[in-house]
């Protein structure tokens, strides 16, 4: 069946189309600058893209681009709508209500809705990306899938914060998670990888967004995100993890404002606040040539990382495997190795010469006295939502 994959955000709209279950990729797609005259689209099949600069002025227009260019005779792929059974859309925030793939109801959308509080940016335009969808596919099931879904089977412990037991009963006040479709992902590869009956992993999703999950038998059971995508590791421009008491500092020392202070946080913060760039590359090849700044924002990077790593290994009481992945994850042999230098005692050894490999296979980088198996995992977001929408259909 073709299965369109669907991602809106709050500017954009990725788009692949994937014939499922054998898993073939028909096209692939992105409207940027949602909103703009200039809006950017790109469109690729057989390796061959198109892209042109359009007004596209909210969210229906990119669609009605989108399914013109699926039925266009030269370079889409369908003669008619109908041929696309069903529609993944990824939803950021499920918050507790959602722990699977669901199809799409009044009620789901509602529950979505009353989710916007916790994902602002995000649940609004994935709510517009279904609503929409469902008057253009008007045969097709609607299927959303959350990224908090997979960190639903943490335990209470790991979930709940040390505040009054009311906040998380009134409230919904907890850490959720977030990547969760890529840690699914790239934990049942590392799994396969494995291939044993149990399994103690650590997923590494380093991207402009960083994220950690310890993955016990397939089921997460700690992750480094929480209540919102801003804490846990360093990243491209969010601080991670930071003592509370530095935001009321602000809020009172520096005069303030509570919207002040979270744009600072999420947009100005992380690499970028540390050197001015929130581009890994840029600031590795700055670090290369002696800038003191993008060094340390490295190194420190890396320690959180590894602290997390040494976390997570004995909340699994036991590693087998460490799987790194997203852009960064996939890319940088540098980030890998500080991430993994010094990690002798876990079982942890880097081959410094498989990690310089580049490849867009899954590949084993640890050394032949390492007891923890180190992979490169390439993420697939968009194939794990067809998966998912597959199998719920089936």
């Amino acid at each position: 069946m073709n299965i369109l994959v669907l991602n809106a955000g709050s500017s954009s709209l990725k788009y692949q189309l994937i014939e499922m279950p054998s898993q073939v990729v028909q096209c692939v797609g992105l409207v940027e600058r949602i909103g703009m005259e200039d809006a950017i689209f790109t469109h690729e099949k057989d390796n061959e893209k198109h892209s042109e600069v359009t007004p596209i002025l909210n969210h229906e227009i990119g669609l009605k681009k989108i399914t013109k260019t699926l039925l266009d005779p030269k370079i889409g792929v369908i003669n008619s709508v109908d041929e696309i059974k069903a529609i993944g859309h990824r939803v950021v925030h499920g918050g507790s209500k959602f722990s699977h793939t669901v199809v799409v109801t009044k009620e789901v959308k509602d529950k979505i809705r009353d989710l916007f509080d916790l994902a602002p940016l995000h649940n609004p335009a994935n709510l517009t990306g279904i609503e929409i969808a469902e008057t253009i596919f008007t045969s097709a099931k609607q299927i959303a899938i959350f990224d908090t879904a997979f960190h639903q089977t943490m335990p209470k412990e790991a979930y709940q914060y040390a505040i009054p037991s009311t906040y998380l009963d009134d409230y919904n006040i907890r850490a959720y998670g977030f990547h969760g479709t890529s840690h699914k992902y790239v934990s049942e590869k590392a799994i396969e990888t494995l291939n044993k009956d149990t399994s103690k992993i650590i997923t590494i999703h380093l991207g402009n967004g960083c994220s950690m999950a310890a993955v016990k038998n397939g089921k997460c059971i700690e992750t480094s995100m929480g209540f919102s995508p801003t804490n846990g590791l360093v990243m491209g421009t969010r601080a991670g993890d930071i003592d509370q008491s530095v935001i009321f500092f602000l809020m009172k020392k520096l005069n303030k404002s509570a919207d002040e202070v979270n744009d600072l946080l999420q947009k100005e913060s992380g690499m970028k606040g540390l050197t001015g760039f929130s581009d890994l590359r840029e600031i590795e090849e700055k670090a290369g040539n002696g800038n003191e700044d993008c060094k340390n924002a490295l190194k420190l990077a890396a320690y959180r990382i590894k602290k997390f790593i040494g976390a997570y290994a004995a909340a699994l009481n036991g590693l087998d495997a460490i799987a790194f992945t997203a852009g960064i994850g996939e890319n940088s042999s540098l980030m890998r190795h500080l991430s993994c230098c010094n990690l002798e005692f876990l079982g942890i050894e880097l081959n410094n010469s498989k990690n310089e490999i580049r490849s867009k296979d899954i590949r084993e980088i640890q050394s032949l006295n390492s007891k923890v198996k180190v992979l490169v995992i390439p993420t697939n977001e968009e194939l794990e939502i067809a998966k998912q929408t597959c199998e719920l259909l089936n």
